[in-house]
């Protein structure tokens, strides 16, 4: 379908390799209770292997749909292209992996009043599913129902901090105005936006009935130590260009804990490749309370192993232990200590 007039809201949706499930996501978008002429989306294939573009243009959907094809440039370079190729004054982005409700749409519009500068967070529910994932990837869902639950809290607020790029809206010329997604970051970039975005005066809103349910194709630990890792090298990166918001700086991490696990971080800094088989050990003590059905404990144990894995990255980012000390010193003073 085409049309002629600019919509009120632009979807964007980048994909990688998802055929099946960025088309379970289409359709899924055909059955909104919005209007079909009052949204478009927009796909943009990050260079997967197998041809996106004319699939998803044979599928017989109500709403305008534009797909667009790049080079395997990285996620956030695709959700740029997106955006920017958007033509409606509000753009909402979601993952190629997420699945929405009916209303899903409408509720996040209804945020977005005429001329308002509205961030809209939506809330990241677990698919049914993610019980048969790994423990890893359990944990991520544990996460985002934490987050949820605190900014459900009356008097919470939510920042440009808790931006992430699965379930969010806001409008395109705020988007344009700070520039964008800084695609220099091969991760982070949607919390980077989010801090920009806060700068720049929009307001934030948690939206918790806007919901898209999560499921999960990551079952390789090796994959998830990498992305932990990869997560502490950018945050250090966006600490760096925000040197005024502490809540970026990876070194939080060594203060935020608990205390007890307080010496597993300190032993990743120190030596961080031999301190590799203590994170194994940590993991497979984590496994096994998840079998015993001891998920709190479970959980606790995840998060210190990517807690290690992160400083990992970010004590490589930031070049030794003089680098160390000034992200630490620059934690420190943020904190008025």
């Amino acid at each position: 379908m085409s049309s002629t007039s600019a919509p009120r809201l632009s979807v964007v949706i980048a994909t990688y390799n998802r055929l099946p499930l960025i088309t379970r996501l289409l359709w899924q978008l055909a059955g909104q209770t919005l209007p079909p002429e009052q949204f478009e989306v927009v796909v943009v294939d990050d260079g997967s292997k197998e041809p996106t573009r004319e699939p998803l243009r044979a599928l017989a959907l109500p709403y305008t749909l534009r797909v667009e094809v790049q080079q395997n440039a990285g996620a956030a370079a695709a959700r740029h292209r997106g955006v920017m190729a958007a033509r409606g004054d509000v753009v909402l982005v979601t993952d190629d992996d997420m699945q929405v409700a009916p209303d899903f749409l409408e509720r996040h519009l209804a945020h977005h009043p005429e001329g308002s500068r509205t961030v809209v967070l939506g809330r990241i529910r677990p698919d049914p599913s993610i019980g048969d994932m790994p423990l890893f990837e359990r944990w991520y869902a544990y996460l985002n129902n934490r987050m949820a639950e605190e900014l459900s809290t009356p008097g919470a607020r939510a920042r440009g901090v808790h931006l992430f790029t699965g379930n969010v809206s806001f409008p395109r010329a705020d988007y344009a105005g700070v520039g964008g997604f800084d695609q220099s970051l091969g991760q982070s970039e949607d919390v980077e936006l989010g801090v920009r975005l806060e700068k720049a005066g929009c307001a934030f809103v948690f939206a918790r009935d806007a919901y898209v349910l999560h499921g999960s194709d990551h079952v390789s630990f090796e994959r998830w130590l990498k992305r932990a890792h990869r997560y502490g090298m950018f945050d250090t990166q966006v600490a760096r260009k925000h040197p005024d918001v502490r809540d970026v700086n990876p070194w939080r991490l060594l203060f935020q804990t608990h205390p007890l696990t307080r010496p597993l971080l300190a032993a990743t800094l120190v030596a961080p490749d031999a301190s590799r088989v203590l994170t194994r050990a940590v993991m497979h003590a984590a496994n096994a309370a998840d079998k015993l059905g001891l998920e709190k404990a479970a959980f606790a144990g995840t998060s210190v192993v990517y807690g290690m894995e992160y400083l990992r990255g970010a004590r490589g980012e930031a070049g030794g232990w003089t680098g160390i000390a000034r992200e630490v010193a620059r934690y420190l003073q943020g904190r008025g200590e």
